[in-house]
């Protein structure tokens, strides 16, 4: 079996984008991140996209810097199904790592919902410790297109940019 390499490139997320991320959610989830890009229009936020040559995003995610003071939280990163354990969301966590850094910030951090202990080894592997746990919810779209909440328990973890 041969591997295929991916030459992969991190740019912001436009809108233009969101008719392509299917895979990353519903359509109520898709409207929740054309939320977040106007946030990203006033530097509360970056949203990325993590593309192929083709520059159709394979995985994307967010930086929200409101949330604590003086750091970067991650948040709503998505590999392509197809696409996972490939190595590309080690590449959109390092992307997002490199925006915090350039905007003077030392410190990232995540949640991780406790059912999902893929991406939490992900997180893990890539230095980021765990330092306290919490309850989360979101309306999620159901296959009816009906809102329903979802509540799970998330870890937090952080980690410090050098």
């Amino acid at each position: 079996m041969k591997n295929v390499v991916l030459k992969l490139s991190a740019r912001d997320l436009v809108h233009a984008d969101l008719a392509s991320c299917g895979w990353a959610g519903s359509d109520h989830h898709l409207a929740g991140v054309a939320g977040q890009l106007e946030r990203a229009r006033t530097g509360e936020v970056d949203y990325l996209a993590i593309c192929p040559a083709t520059d159709i995003p394979v995985a994307k995610g967010g930086i929200d810097y409101q949330i604590k003071e003086g750091v970067g939280t991650l948040w709503q990163l998505a590999v392509h199904p197809a696409l996972q354990s490939c190595g590309i969301g080690t590449f959109l966590v390092e992307a997002a790592e490199r925006r915090i850094r350039s905007r003077g910030l030392r410190q990232a951090e995540l949640s991780v919902e406790e059912s999902n202990p893929r991406a939490r080894a992900l997180y893990e592997r890539l230095g980021y410790a765990a330092y306290d746990r919490r309850p989360d919810s979101w309306d999620e779209q159901a296959p009816d297109g009906s809102l329903r909440r979802y509540e799970t328990m998330c870890t937090l973890l952080r980690k410090e940019l050098s």
